[in-house]
Parts: structure tokens; sequence; C-alpha cells
């Protein structure tokens, strides 16, 4: 349980901070009339999304994009990421949940890069008790 709380908060900081550096990402509400809490629920909620799309939809999806995987020499990595961001936006907006992605190609892609990165870094920092 320690492990999934981990990776939830990893997940979180990650799409703060690609709604931080890529302009057409964001967490936006209903404008200034959302609260501190509102948005760390939205962000957390969206990180749970993104984690169940992650451990469902990603594998099939790299399954099939083998390929082009090899073809690119793991670069279109970042391409199936952006991809899993965009499904994540989909679930999302039914639910409600405020998280809006403007264009496939260059914010979806860069998010993808910078939730990567980020990501990363935490998993290097943070403890990974099993």
């Amino acid at each position: 349980m320690k492990r999934f709380l981990i990776r939830v908060g990893i997940n979180a900081v990650a799409l703060w901070v690609s709604t931080l550096v890529v302009s057409g990402v964001s967490f936006s509400g209903s404008g200034d009339s959302d609260t501190w809490t509102a948005r760390v629920v939205t962000i957390v909620l969206v990180a749970l999304i993104f984690g169940l799309v992650n451990a469902v939809i990603r594998p099939i999806v790299k399954f099939l994009s083998f390929p082009a995987m090899v073809l690119t020499l793991g670069l279109f990595t970042f391409i199936v990421n952006a991809f899993m961001l965009q499904i994540t936006e989909w679930i999302a907006e039914p639910l409600g949940l405020a998280f809006t992605i403007d264009h496939f190609w260059w914010s979806a892609v860069f998010a993808a890069v910078v939730i990567t990165v980020v990501s990363w870094v935490l998993s290097v920092v943070l403890p990974d008790d099993d």
C-alpha cells in the first residue's frame, strides 16, 4: 500500500509540474473560484486515473507499437506516453475533473517528456520499499 501511495504521489507531482512547464496542459477549473484543496484533490484523482491507464492500457499499446519502437530506437515511447496522457484526459472529462490538453501534438508530447523526466527523478530520490 505504501508503494502505491508513493507512485500516486509521484504521478501527481509529475502531472502538476507538466502543467507548469507546458502551456497547453492545465488543471483549469471554473476560474479563480478553485480552492487550493479542490485543485489538490483534482490532481490526485487525475494521477490515480493516469496510474490506472498506465497499468491497464499501456502494456497493450507498447506491445502493439513494438515495431515502431524498434525503428525509432525507443523514441516512440514518448508518443505512447502522450497517448496515455490523452486517454487520461478523455476519462477525466466525463468525471468532472478539470484536466485539459489543448493539442496532442506538441502539448501532450512535451507533457509526456516532462512527466517521464520528473517521475524518473522522483523515483530515484524517493524510497521504493516493497
